[in-house]
């Protein structure tokens, strides 16, 4: 691929995967299947390899995933304090292939050059955990974070049963001047906390009840309970953990599994369904038979675990700078069944996605009974060269989303019909535009298409937006009785209004018009939440809200402020800008403004001085805050955030480990580059 393609692709697959481990760490809202996200990493590593000069450090090739908060930072008021790993705590390298396996087994016994033999434990589907004992208690319980700085979640892990807080002696241990403990006097532990099925399935009974959206998988439901900011609700969740891997200075220990075994002896829960093994074959072996039972265990599962069990080989392997070199994780494939395609759905979204959904026979599939799945748009339509009557199979991509994947063309009968995907809205009859970007097909009348318009009213009323108590028939019949069609109209409505509703009492109307009148004093960030910008989910909205501090600052924002927020890329930046360029939109938050809904954030997060007025300033580095809190510091003094060095840059605020390209950059371009203490003392008052 010639360079300036490849720069392209490049910069298309970080964005992709970027936002993908965000959904997948921060939100627990995954948008890809582990394979999928799989293939696009393999697809940037094999174009940075073949164009080295377009490798950053900051490319998802190079860094793993972060479930950080990084809206706040040490000291900043945020939900979990978070510190440093003495150890850099890194994911695995994936394979879907036993050859792959075997490639790893070549690598390893060209670096070792010795015979050795392979731990292969199952890969239990959850959220890592670091903990770290003294003289045999519990200290400290970090996640992983971004693998080099991790959240305390310390409280929280004191109340998963299976966890110790003090270890015990094991019988037979008799204490001695040299080892008075069997343990060593300070450690660290690491592993998976995971949520059973039973577990996992009561919860979303519960989270159903309540009108919360259920949890996609286990592995989403514990890494959100682990983070929960009452710790006590966390022992509701039956959250359980398993370890197997211990890291400190000196251990007693030559090989892995000896390490498992005495750890599982102070009392540590490790799992038993582990084997070593002395060849590919009994590694094989032992995929297979797990790849068919884990069907019949009672948690999640996505792999087996291979590592060289001798301690003194994983030392001399070493590392890359994202994966240990000493193991690799085998991840099974989907679990798939066939069944028949009886039809297909044209269905219109808030924002004018028009979604083709597959309509199936209902068939088992991990658990669950499947009858309807996504066909995502046209062009997936096409590639699948799919037929109403034809026989599918149907997979959930990660064990999330049920998803038609191939056809059996051996079974495709005479009768099947070749379907046509609609020109025109299937809900107002507007002609449907196509989104090369996504490949998505979009209905673009916002003004008059009654899906769209009942989509984005239902979001503003919803738990995470305004959360007025109102379901989809509420709104269904409000719009149909012509008494709501923009959201700002419920903050019209009377008490006598919602009484000429069917089914509708005093009591349920006086509910209602309370909820409407507390809305009132819903933060800014949800306020921007509700209004239902493209792209823009609840931790967007807190960024832009929190980096801009009011709506009358965000409308006004250029592409270029807009991507100096954090986590915010070109196509949300577009977005938003786009958003506040149609008049009806911005007729729309001036009557909810009118209406007393908050449009500007806390007093702490306002303008506080002109001292940086006319300044643009680059961050780079970490600090004493977090990244989007130093920027928040920036703009409240006047000054605007860019996200690159260029000859317009004021200053280069560098911190604690500054990207050397951004250093470079300034020192050539003569940007003067400060650092945090002096910046503070810039903005002293």
């Amino acid at each position: 691929m010639e360079k300036a393609q490849a720069y392209i692709r490049i910069q298309e697959l970080r964005d992709i995967i970027n936002e993908a481990n965000r959904k997948y760490y921060v939100e627990n809202s995954p948008v890809l299947s582990d394979f999928e996200f799989d293939m696009l990493l393999k697809e940037l590593e094999a174009l940075e390899t073949e164009h080295p000069e377009l490798k950053t450090t900051d490319s998802p090739t190079q860094k793993v995933g972060s479930d950080l908060d990084t809206k706040a930072g040490k000291n900043a008021g945020k939900e979990f304090e978070q510190y440093p790993h003495r150890y850099p705590m890194l994911s695995l390298g994936n394979t879907y292939d036993i050859s792959e396996v075997q490639a790893f087994a070549d690598r390893a016994s060209k670096g070792i050059g010795n015979a050795f033999t392979y731990s292969c434990e199952l890969k239990f589907d959850g959220t890592a955990i670091c903990l770290t004992y003294r003289n045999g208690k519990l200290v400290r319980a970090l996640t992983r974070g971004d693998g080099t700085v991790g959240d305390d979640v310390t409280a929280n892990v004191r109340n998963i049963t299976n966890i110790p807080q003090e270890l015990k002696t094991p019988s037979g241990f008799f204490p001695t001047l040299l080892q008075p403990k069997p343990w060593p006097e300070e450690f660290e532990i690491r592993g998976e906390i995971y949520m059973p099925w039973p577990a996992f399935d009561r919860l979303n009974e519960q989270r159903i009840k309540d009108e919360e959206t259920p949890f996609a998988n286990p592995r989403n439901a514990a890494s959100g309970s682990l983070k929960l900011i009452d710790s006590k609700a966390v022992a509701g969740r039956g959250l359980e953990c398993t370890l197997y891997h211990i890291l400190g200075k000196e251990l007693p220990f030559q090989t892995h599994d000896q390490a498992l075994k005495a750890a599982q002896s102070w009392g540590f829960p490790v799992s038993d369904k582990r084997k070593i093994c002395r060849s590919i074959e009994e590694i094989e072996e032992f995929i297979n038979y797990w790849d068919t039972e884990r069907k019949t265990l009672l948690f999640a599962t996505d792999g087996i675990v291979i590592k060289i069990n001798e301690l003194p080989y994983q030392e001399e392997l070493g590392y890359t700078a994202k994966f240990p070199r000493w193991a690799v994780a085998y991840k099974f494939k989907a679990e798939q069944a066939l069944t028949r395609l009886l039809s297909i759905d044209y269905q219109v979204g808030r924002t004018g996605a028009v979604t083709p959904v597959a309509n199936l026979e209902p068939v088992q599939l991990s658990g669950t009974v499947v009858k309807r799945a996504s066909l995502h748009n046209a062009d997936q339509m096409q590639q699948l060269d799919i037929h109403i009557g034809d026989y599918v199979y149907v997979e959930k991509g990660g064990e999330i989303i049920p998803k038609i994947t191939a056809v059996e063309l051996s079974k495709r009968d005479r009768d099947v019909v070749l379907p046509h995907f609609p020109e025109i809205c299937p809900d107002c009859g507007t002609r449907l535009i196509k989104d090369e970007q996504e490949a998505k097909s979009f209905c673009p009348n916002q003004i008059s298409c009654p899906t769209q318009i009942k989509g984005r009213l239902v979001h503003f009323l919803s738990r995470k937006a305004m959360n007025v108590i109102a379901g989809d028939a509420t709104v269904d019949q409000l719009y149909n009785k012509a008494l709501v069609w923009n959201v700002a109209d419920f903050y019209e409505l009377t008490k006598e209004h919602l009484l000429t509703l069917e089914g509708w009492k005093e009591r349920s109307a006086e509910r209602f018009m309370k909820s409407l009148s507390d809305s009132r004093k819903v933060p800014f960030e949800r306020v921007l939440y509700a209004l239902g910008i493209r792209y823009v989910g609840e931790t967007t909205a807190k960024s832009l809200a929190k980096h801009f501090g009011s709506i009358d600052a965000l409308a006004k924002a250029t592409i270029e402020e807009l991507l100096a927020t954090d986590d915010i890329g070109q196509v949300i930046a577009e977005s938003v800008y786009d958003f506040f360029r149609e008049e009806t939109n911005i007729d729309t938050i001036a009557r909810l403004k009118a209406a007393g809904l908050k449009f500007e954030a806390e007093q702490s997060q306002q303008k506080m001085s002109d001292k940086l007025a006319g300044k643009t300033i680059v961050i780079s580095g970490n600090f004493s805050v977090s990244r989007d809190d130093m920027k928040s510091l920036i703009t409240s003094h006047g000054g605007k955030n860019s996200g690159s060095v260029s000859g317009k840059t004021s200053y280069l605020l560098a911190g604690e480990k500054p990207g050397p390209e951004k250093i470079k950059k300034a020192e050539s371009l003569g940007v003067e580059i400060i650092d945090e203490q002096k910046f503070r003392e810039m903005i002293e008052l």
